[in-house]
């Protein structure tokens, strides 16, 4: 809940990676071909700022790829149904613009993107919308607020590999840099995988991948439990 003016936020630090993401949600007509669902837009922002290895000007390949990853998330892991984003069938639904902007660089951009995506959805409170009949107007009280459902809590997990034997988890910029690759993995609280992402590099055995899961899902767990004490903290009494 740092960002005031959006309808969400959240502010992860990871070592010396600093992410923020805010949600702004708008509303829209749905898409035609399913008139029963809302969207949700992500975006991953690598700005000039934030690490002396991007420029100004439009979105290098590392923040497209970041912003493609968090989509798949999005999509894989089916954390909010978008059917949930629906006013009005046909008529009226959400738009969630989640905005996620580097502060500050420091190496495993995915992990951070998708912790503070996840708290800033879980943050989030959407003003009642109703839509009149005769009318066809919608009626929005910004009173009456309701949190989104969250369905599936996605953590990801990165891996920097070395020589197809050594494996760092949360690798910094330099980690990433010396490594002869990566290597996300994406669990929910189900112990289930969401997806697995893995840009070239050196090869993984099946068993080093197994492993790869099974820390990953250690480390959900530790992150989950910190998202829910943080969001109970700032509830109300």
């Amino acid at each position: 809940g740092s960002i005031t003016t959006a309808d969400g936020s959240a502010l992860v630090k990871l070592g010396n990676t600093t992410v923020i993401c805010g949600v702004k949600a708008e509303l829209a007509a749905p898409p035609a071909d399913s008139p029963n669902k809302g969207y949700i837009v992500p975006n991953v922002e690598l700005p000039s700022l934030c690490s002396a290895k991007f420029r100004s000007g439009p979105p290098s390949e590392e923040a497209q790829a970041a912003s493609q990853f968090i989509a798949d998330v999005i999509e894989n892991s089916q954390m909010i149904e978008k059917e949930d984003l629906c006013i009005a069938n046909g008529k009226l639904a959400w738009v969630l613009y989640c905005d996620i902007i580097c502060l500050d660089y420091d190496g495993n951009i995915l992990d951070a993107s998708t912790f503070a995506l996840l708290a800033a959805l879980k943050n989030v409170q959407l003003p009642t919308v109703t839509v009149n009949e005769e009318t066809g107007l919608s009626d929005v009280n910004l009173k009456q607020r309701n949190p989104l459902i969250i369905r599936k809590h996605p953590v990801a997990t990165s891996f920097a590999i070395f020589d197809d034997t050594l494996l760092i988890v949360d690798p910094t910029v330099e980690e990433e840099d010396l490594a002869t690759g990566t290597v996300t993995v994406v669990t929910d609280e189900e112990d289930r995988l969401c997806s697995v992402h893995k840009p070239g590099g050196s090869p993984l055995t099946g068993a080093k991948l197994q492993d790869c899961i099974t820390r990953a899902v250690t480390r959900h767990k530790e992150v989950k439990k910190l998202i829910d004490k943080v969001i109970k903290s700032i509830q109300p009494e």
